[in-house]
């Protein structure tokens, strides 16, 4: 299986929880900026579910969404897909999509992934859905910036970024 530029960008806790009652769980706004910062102009691949629990659409990026089921809605700037490898060929003009949930989706885009945009949140949540956990026999960190708790942060987090190994 190839590897391509595809990013995921996940936010998780200590324990690789990413969400409940297809939810994020907490709110940091400098986590937003930066996924916003990260993805905007670009392709954004997701599964149906985490696209249906959007209130709209996210501007100025290109929404894949995969799903099992037969798609007849004809959103603008929407492309409904039955596999990641499809979601990939459909954004191959764009030199660095983004996979942007939910869990069963980051399971599979691990093996075509080349960079993980992790936002690793220092608090443990209950929750319902997990990130798969990295394997640092593949993957390297790159960077790693520490934020505090502050006014508008209830939590501490760090961003963090992988690339793969080459093995």
């Amino acid at each position: 299986m190839s590897r391509s530029n595809l990013t995921i960008i996940v936010a998780a806790d200590k324990n690789d929880t990413i969400g409940k009652d297809n939810k994020l769980i907490w709110h940091l706004p400098d986590d937003l900026k930066r996924f916003k910062r990260l993805t905007s102009g670009h392709h954004i691949i997701m599964g149906r579910k985490t696209f249906d629990s959007f209130p709209g659409l996210l501007p100025n990026r290109k929404h894949i969404v995969i799903t099992r089921q037969k798609e007849n809605r004809k959103i603008e700037n929407v492309i409904y897909v039955n596999s990641m490898q499809e979601a990939i060929n459909v954004s191959v003009e764009d030199p660095n999509p983004f996979v942007i949930g939910g869990g069963e989706i980051y399971k599979i885009a691990m093996d075509y992934c080349s960079k993980i945009e992790l936002t690793r949140v220092n608090h443990s949540f209950d929750g319902d859905t997990h990130f798969t956990k990295i394997d640092t026999n593949y993957w390297t960190k790159i960077s790693d910036e520490f934020h505090d708790i502050d006014e508008k942060h209830k939590y501490s987090f760090n961003f963090e970024t992988y690339e793969i190994k080459n093995i």
